[in-house]
């Protein structure tokens, strides 16, 4: 990680000095503090050292034993000095793109230093790439979106694209719109690994339980992510630089507080709009929210409501929706004409069901049960008829269409169009995922839900249930009763819940967000004059 051609002249780093000295200390006063009714505990980027009868004290270091001399004290504040000095001064110095941090005194940082930094250099006040100015400042030119996001998950792609498309169909070339990966694409192993980290720790509960609530306090998070700064920053600072943004928006909880660690140790906050773009509708993570973000976009009221008391000012705070894609927006087409194309029966209620981009979930026992509760044994004809998307789960697809039906069954792979889809039924079984979620109410589709993700998707459920949008089990068999019942007896109730998905609608949601972004966009006037210290 230590790049040899960059150096600086800030105070030499005591830390190799120091890893020996407390190795020593480790290993000569362990037993010692354990027999002396002391205790030693590690705790997330913490480590304590109380006495019996002391207070805890807790810093980047705390030692507090009895007897333990001015050597120890020594260490100690060579440790915290350590510490602030990897934590605040490198990472985001700007270093690997010979951006000064404002203490070089005039230095070049070494003979070549200014040629070698990823063909970019400090001229004093702009990055230039080899003579040219990289700060985007020409007059007429495009302004920039840079969408932060991490595949943890299809929602947060799904929402980053959504937005991507709002502002070509709504400023055209306007804006130049990129959509990354900051983990995968801009960090070092084992930070990249995040995509592949979650969808491990997901398809085993109890691990992302304990991962999920576990980092909720602020205490936690905010340590974990200043000690993950020093490790990741730089690579970071490279990666938002790259594409020399107007805007920032976020549409992860994980893509606040590094990036926003770097443009505030920069001045850039205030010539940067940088924005959240929230993607849970009920319960979310508290690293949703920062205090410094410009403006955080909320999809419910609720949401709204936990930001207000993560300490967001009213200013900071919209409440517009969940972003979709701008295709839900226009009209839908006549169920008839949608269910010809899609090679249904045109006249037989439709139930949608879903299992994610992957196919999870029980896809097969629920589509069998509903092919049995839909058949009308007096009458010996169906009642209903079934659409299943399995996303890109090719082996399920093709054991489901081998199967003999007694109810008309389309069976179809990975689903770009989902507004057809959602346009051609009368009802949908998903999981409680917050964008199926949001656009199934656009198009008044009462919802069923058959599973939930621990943590972000917990409140999803009480949210359609307790709006009167539709009914949560588990139960396959459970399931297809519900929907024969709505086919069936239960006509009204099915219409009634259609109706109150229509009233939680938010269809121009994404549009508005982009018009807000757009209008701060104007307000700053300027364009980001990417400057150094002098």
């Amino acid at each position: 990680m230590h790049n040899p051609s960059i150096t600086t002249t800030q105070e030499p780093s005591p830390v190799y000095d120091l890893v020996s000295q407390l190795g020593r200390f480790a290993l000569s006063t362990r037993f010692r503090n354990l027999r002396s009714e002391g205790h030693s505990a590690l705790l997330s980027n913490f480590l304590y050292f109380d006495g019996p009868r002391n207070p805890k004290v807790s810093a980047s270091l705390s030692l507090n034993t009895r007897g333990s001399g001015s050597s120890i004290r020594r260490i100690v504040t060579e440790f915290n000095r350590a510490i602030r000095f990897h934590c605040d001064k490198f990472p985001i110095g700007f270093a690997s793109l010979g951006v000064g941090g404002g203490d070089s005194n005039g230095s070049d940082n070494g003979a070549g230093a200014a040629d070698n930094n990823n063909g970019l250099r400090d001229n004093g006040c702009t990055l230039t790439d080899n003579g040219a100015a990289l700060n985007g400042a020409v007059a007429g030119s495009a302004k920039k979106v840079l969408i932060l996001m991490s595949d943890t998950g299809g929602g947060h792609r799904a929402s980053a694209e959504a937005i991507k498309a709002a502002f070509n169909e709504e400023f055209g070339d306007e804006y130049q719109v990129f959509v990354t990966d900051l983990w995968s694409d801009h960090t070092p192993w084992p930070f990249n690994q995040l995509p592949r980290s979650y969808n491990f720790l997901v398809k085993h509960g109890p691990l992302w339980k304990m991962t999920y609530y576990g980092t909720a306090p602020r205490l936690v998070h905010q340590s974990n992510f200043a000690a993950t700064s020093t490790f990741i920053a730089r690579e970071v600072a490279k990666g938002l630089m790259k594409y020399q943004p107007d805007i920032i928006i976020s549409v992860h909880p994980l893509m606040q507080h590094v990036p926003l660690r770097v443009l505030r140790q920069k001045g850039l906050l205030e010539k940067i709009v940088f924005t959240t773009v929230i993607t849970d509708l009920s319960t979310c993570h508290p690293t949703w929210f920062h205090k410094l973000v410009t403006r955080c976009y909320c999809p419910t009221s609720e949401v709204a409501k936990r930001a207000s008391k993560a300490g967001l000012k009213p200013s900071q705070i919209k409440v517009y929706g969940l972003p979709v894609r701008p295709s839900f927006v226009k009209p839908v087409r006549p169920k008839a004409e949608l269910r010809r194309e899609l090679g249904m029966e045109e006249h037989l209620p439709a139930v949608l069901l879903m299992g994610g981009g992957e196919g999870m979930g029980p896809i097969e026992a629920t589509a069998r049960a509903l092919g049995d509760a839909l058949y009308d044994e007096n009458l010996g004809e169906p009642m209903g008829q079934v659409l299943v998307v399995c996303g890109r789960n090719k082996k399920l697809a093709e054991k489901l269409r081998a199967i003999d039906w007694k109810v008309p069954v389309q069976v179809k792979g990975f689903v770009t169009k989902m507004e057809e889809g959602m346009g051609a039924c009368d009802c949908i079984i998903t999981k409680a995922g917050p964008g199926t979620i949001a656009e199934a109410m656009i198009r008044g589709l009462p919802i069923i839900l058959n599973d939930y993700i621990a943590g972000q998707e917990v409140g999803n459920v009480p949210y359609v249930v307790e709006n009167g949008c539709g009914k949560y089990s588990k139960s396959p068999k459970e399931i297809a009763r519900i929907v024969s019942e709505w086919f069936g007896p239960k006509a009204d109730e099915l219409q009634a819940m259609s109706q109150n998905a229509l009233k939680l609608a938010r269809p121009d949601s994404v549009f508005k967000i982009v018009h807000d972004m757009h209008e701060l966009v104007r307000q700053r006037s300027l364009v980001p004059q990417y400057s150094c210290t002098t």
